[in-house]
């Protein structure tokens, strides 16, 4: 039996939507005893967001800038809470092929530049049992 390399890394961060990122902001720092270390906007997702640090995980507070932005739509329907689970790849592109190459219907088939200097790509969450997956690969420049 041939052992498959597993080409998933660690969880990159938690997405957490939100309808107010400043209060958001503070329930967070709070909660976790520190402020974000980034803050930004990611003009094509339309969204603001901003990044905590808790031990060696993240998490990603996103708040929609428009109301038809993907973040405003499932506040809409879900509200608050958890949005996604990002998981950190070597090789995005590879990565996006086996995924698709499995089953899985992926949403971008390229990936985009994200927060957090990073390429992303999504997973729909209609095959990962009702969670939208993100893939994460750092931008080397």
């Amino acid at each position: 039996m041939v052992k498959q390399q597993n080409m998933f890394g660690k969880i990159e961060h938690l997405g957490i939507a939100v309808k107010n990122l400043e209060e958001a902001n503070d329930v967070y720092t709070k909660l976790l005893g520190r402020k974000p270390y980034k803050t930004e906007t990611v003009a094509s997702e339309s969204v603001d967001t901003s990044f905590f640090q808790s031990g060696d995980n993240k998490i990603e507070l996103l708040s929609a800038t428009s109301d038809d932005s993907a973040i405003a739509k499932y506040i809409s329907k879900r509200g608050e809470g958890i949005h996604h689970i990002a998981f950190a790849v070597e090789d995005i592109k590879t990565e996006l092929l086996r995924l698709e190459k499995e089953g899985f219907q992926i949403l971008n088939k390229e990936p985009k530049r994200g927060a957090d200097n990073k390429w992303v790509a999504f997973v729909h969450p209609k095959g990962t049992n009702g969670v939208l997956v993100e893939l994460c690969q750092e931008i080397k420049e």
